[in-house]
């Protein structure tokens, strides 16, 4: 994959090349925003007044036509894999009426282009070779300024598309942005139009906002907009719900969840911190209060009913969707680690997201108590597996049980759990003890069944 240096390198030979056959060509939006944010671009943006036609001529590279209709055409470096630039037409957008895209649009100029897109910072254009800025959106004093405005009426520019209802809050989160009081008064006016686009469009910009250090900010930022009563409603309950939680002795479940999404690692993936936002989801529907104290039996699994629910309507991937599911569930399962039977205990640190899972067992309990003993606990088991492997390779198989004369049929497979779990307990060590144990079970009598041996 290419570098940074390779991608900005790459971007300026575009540029360049479109200029020698007569072209305008700048950079364009968001990386021009991150440099002047000192931020390295994740990816280059050209805008040029060559049509997708004249470009695919005009450049010596692979192209592929993202949207010709709509004036975008990718080329790829013809070397480095996974290298490559956007480069747009200038234009505006015709009508939107779907509330998600424009009908078309018309080839245009650089001001007009600028004056289409949605935020003044990712407005702007660059000359990378002189470094000057083209601003005609203002967007380079509102960067100044710590400010996200919408460009033109706030109103206007969401209604052409409502997914920039949640870009406001993840790029305001992102740069530790302030929005701008209309721009706000918007999104909060229009929030539930948001539901309007795509569940994709919708997952990505959460997936975009929870995989990023600044994702507390982002949720609590969402919240505030109304934003998240239309796209993960079960958590509007957490607001005002108290907890009264050693760390946060006056705060509500929301401030629980939100400190959780804190301390989290900062490189957290997007399963693990939508789960730690979802963790404690099952509250409000299990809530119960006895002499004045409040339980909330089987709130985890509860939840973790309600996150799978909520990756279906987002259209998750199976893994994404599982894995939320499976770490809401789980979310308390090792809290008294030290306690549970070692063949319990192996079985959950051999699963396959155990370092999510303690992640999320960490931060949950730093947000509770600030006591992670069990954490440590179980990763010090993980380190030094005192009783041996966590996960070794099973001492049996139903074709063993066959060969050793036992009639296949449905109890097979609680035989074999048998065997494993003693394995695991360090009970049995080898088949032969294994084989061994077998018989001792099978003909041992089954309680209430006349002393006779299990079949």
């Amino acid at each position: 994959m290419a570098d940074a240096r390779a991608r900005r390198e790459f971007a300026e030979e575009v540029v360049v090349r479109l200029r020698q056959a007569g072209f305008q060509a700048l950079w364009a939006g968001g990386c021009v925003r991150d440099i002047l944010l000192g931020l390295t671009p994740a990816d280059y943006d050209v805008a040029t007044d060559a049509t997708p036609e004249q470009v695919m001529v005009t450049l010596p590279y692979r192209s592929l036509t993202m949207g010709a209709s709509f004036g975008v055409v990718r080329v790829r470096h013809p070397r480095q894999k996974g290298n490559e630039v956007e480069i747009a037409t200038f234009r505006s957008d015709m009508a939107y009426v779907d509330g998600r895209r424009p009908v078309g649009v018309v080839f245009s100029s650089p001001r007009e282009d600028a004056e289409r897109r949605d935020f003044t910072i990712n407005g702007m254009f660059m000359d990378p070779i002189g470094g000057e800025v083209v601003d005609y959106v203002g967007g380079r004093a509102d960067l100044d300024g710590r400010v996200l405005r919408a460009i033109g009426d706030p109103a206007a520019r969401f209604e052409e598309d409502k997914l920039r209802l949640l870009r406001a809050v993840r790029f305001a989160s992102r740069f530790d942005l302030r929005i701008e009081p209309a721009t706000l008064a918007a999104v909060r006016a229009m929030a539930r139009e948001v539901t309007v686009v795509s569940p994709e469009r919708i997952a990505q910009e959460l997936r975009r906002m929870l995989a990023h250090a600044s994702r507390a900010r982002a949720v609590d930022a969402l919240m505030d907009a109304g934003l998240i009563a239309a796209v993960l409603p079960p958590l509007v309950a957490a607001k005002g719900l108290f907890q009264g939680k050693p760390m946060q002795p006056e705060g509500d479940l929301w401030d629980h969840l939100l400190l959780t999404l804190h301390l989290l690692p900062e490189d957290a993936s997007f399963p693990l911190a939508l789960a730690a936002l979802l963790h404690d989801v099952g509250k409000p529907a299990t809530r119960q209060t006895h002499a004045g104290r409040a339980s909330y039996h089987n709130h985890e699994v509860v939840g973790g009913r309600i996150a799978d629910d909520l990756g279906r309507r987002l259209k998750l991937s199976n893994a994404e969707r599982e894995r939320v599911a499976w770490l809401v569930t789980y979310h308390q399962y090792l809290g008294e680690a030290k306690k549970l039977r070692e063949a319990k205990l192996k079985r959950m640190l051999a699963q396959p997201g155990i370092d999510e899972l303690l992640a999320l067992h960490r931060a949950d309990a730093l947000a509770t108590t600030g006591d992670a003993q069990h954490v440590d606990y179980c990763e010090y088991y993980l380190e030094h597996q005192p009783a041996g492997p966590i996960n070794p390779p099973p001492l049996l198989t139903g074709h063993d049980l066959v060969r050793h004369g036992l009639t296949p049929g449905s109890g097979f497979a609680t035989i074999l759990d048998q065997v494993r779990e003693a394995q695991l307990e360090s009970r049995v060590h080898n088949k032969r003890e294994a084989l061994e144990f077998v018989d001792r079970e099978l003909a041992a009598p089954r309680p209430g069944a006349g002393g006779q041996a299990l079949p």
